[in-house]
């Protein structure tokens, strides 16, 4: 088990320390591995930590060789979990709504907003389809709800997908942007198209905050993820490399920021 400390919110006596255990990197085993749902609430917590209202410790698992004292805590549970003041929370839907109801400052994260959760709740589910299938009809299905995603944020011309503060649908949606712009590219030769403009100024706009960058998987684990999924082999020396983070944006970035104005 390795620790890795969200530098925003130093531990002290006036805000709660929040534990978070993800799932470590399935190449090195120590550094962040690409579960989404570790990477979503990871992001949660930091904005809580950015403003102070909790103190946050990120701690990575290596699930091929978890240690005894995880074994001895939580048998066979899988990361992501959550632990507030002794109390663990095992299960994802009970580390959101604990997030949301129980943790500082949380519940500003969860706005209600139908259209954008529907947009975004099987976004992924066309990305797992578009791997296993590669087909052209699997990647036209991925890439029209990209569009709709775009022009949800064209029209409505917010920074963030409910506004200009984010949210917790922004820390679900970009970690999947992320899986479908490496995973998508690396397997199938998928890319986000350079017209979904909106699209990708939000995407601009994520890359350049601590939230994000903090949490997210190099390019290699997003990548050996999926192929652990379909079974194929790491290559050799894989866990040698140097981890690269694709953050940059295939178009002018002052013609989308003249396009904002």
């Amino acid at each position: 088990m390795s620790d890795e400390i969200a530098e925003n919110g130093t531990a002290n006596g006036d805000v709660p320390e929040i534990e978070l255990i993800i799932k470590a990197s399935t190449i090195d085993g120590r550094r962040k591995g690409a579960c989404l749902f570790c990477q979503e609430y990871f992001m949660d917590l930091y904005l809580l930590a950015e403003l102070k209202t909790i103190s946050l410790k990120v701690t990575t698992v290596d699930m091929q060789k978890p240690p005894p004292d995880f074994r001895t805590n939580f048998e066979a549970t899988h990361p992501p979990i959550l632990i507030d003041n002794g109390l663990a929370i095992l299960e994802n839907e009970k580390i959101e709504r604990h997030i949301m109801k129980s943790v500082p400052g949380g519940h500003n994260l969860f706005v209600q907003d139908k259209e954008v959760a529907s947009l975004i709740e099987n976004l992924y589910s066309k990305l797992k389809l578009v791997l296993v299938r590669k087909d052209e009809q699997k990647s036209a299905a991925l890439r029209a709800h990209l569009g709709r995603i775009d022009g949800l944020l064209e029209r409505r011309g917010t920074r963030f997908l409910t506004g200009d503060t984010m949210c917790c649908f922004d820390c679900e949606l970009m970690p999947r942007l992320q899986h479908i712009r490496v995973a998508g590219k690396y397997f199938v030769d998928f890319e986000i198209p350079t017209s979904f403009r909106a699209l990708w100024r939000y995407m601009y706009h994520m890359y350049q905050l601590d939230a994000f960058t903090q949490s997210c998987p190099a390019d290699q684990d997003i990548i050996n993820h999926y192929k652990l999924q379909q079974a194929l082999k790491m290559k050799k020396h894989e866990e040698l490399e140097t981890p690269t983070f694709t953050t940059s944006i295939p178009v002018d970035i002052n013609d989308l920021n003249n396009a904002e104005e």
